[in-house]
């Protein structure tokens, strides 16, 4: 090497630094999460929620989730006739890698709210005391551990309440659960995601298309999308069509590798993570 050739090396050097540091500055303050892949690599997450213990459910969406290698969670209400008559099936679900979510005993919601003339008088959960509520959710959870061995689970509030007795009782619940599934909401970025308070978007006859647009709009804007959804093909008043429900469950399918499908545990616990080494 000639002298001139180390000379003009040494020359570089500095620049080439500034560069590296440069990039690794703007990598850095682009956050933790990472801009583009904050869900466990990928750009957006998806959780299908399914509410209630209906017998579709085994039916209709566990083959078609099971054709795409797929999981969810499956909110039970373990007074479910569907659930009593079929705990083989429900067992089978949780073997497959399912989350079976406590959605409480009975499903009691606050009657004295507008569209609420179907439920029994018996089920106001304003007309309930927080103890026999929390005790409600305590045999639950006990009921769920019996069918699938874990003590680890999300919950879905019935309705979308969240009082009893006229008070909140998220604080109460939090240490029961990884997560809880609200009724309603803006789909959160992962900075932004109150576990105990996680949005969702209710199903009610709902295209394929307007379904397939929602993860869209998640993989645009980095966000979890959570589907509520609750007849698939029937069984409920708030229902989708089994083909609507397959379009999306195959797209999401086909696009893994853009969006990080998995139950709400699962993602929940992911985000705890990733928000408490943000800390």
């Amino acid at each position: 090497m000639k002298p001139s050739q180390s000379r003009s090396m040494g020359k570089i050097k500095p620049c080439f630094y500034r560069r590296i540091f440069v990039l690794l500055l703007i990598l850095f303050s682009a956050g933790s999460y990472g801009a583009d892949s904050p869900w466990n690599g990928k750009s957006a997450a998806v959780s299908l929620t399914y509410d209630d213990a209906l017998g579709v459910h085994i039916d209709n969406v566990a083959p078609v989730l099971a054709q795409n290698d797929l999981l969810a969670t499956f909110y039970v209400t373990s007074n479910s006739w569907p659930l009593r008559s079929r705990l083989d099936d429900w067992r089978a679900i949780a073997t497959s890698g399912h989350e079976l979510g406590n959605h409480t005993l009975f499903h009691p919601c606050a009657g004295d709210k507008p569209g609420r003339e179907w439920l029994n008088k018996e089920l106001y959960l304003n007309e309930w005391s927080e103890q026999r509520y929390i005790g409600n959710l305590n045999i639950n959870n006990t009921l769920l551990q019996a069918l699938d061995g874990k003590t680890e689970r999300s919950f879905a509030y019935p309705c979308g309440d969240t009082e009893v007795a006229g008070k909140s009782y998220v604080e109460t619940i939090t240490p029961m659960f990884t997560a809880a599934r609200m009724v309603g909401g803006t789909p959160p970025t992962i900075d932004k995601v109150d576990l105990m308070r996680i949005p969702s978007h209710m199903v009610m006859g709902d295209s394929a298309e307007k379904l397939i647009s929602l993860v869209e709009a998640g993989i645009k804007n980095h966000t979890w999308v959570v589907f509520l959804f609750h007849g698939v093909g029937g069984e409920h008043g708030l229902n989708v069509s089994k083909e609507a429900h397959a379009e999306l469950v195959n797209y999401l399918g086909k696009h893994k590798k853009d969006v990080w499908i998995a139950p709400v545990t699962d993602i929940a616990n992911y985000v705890k993570d990733k928000q408490k080494a943000k800390k």
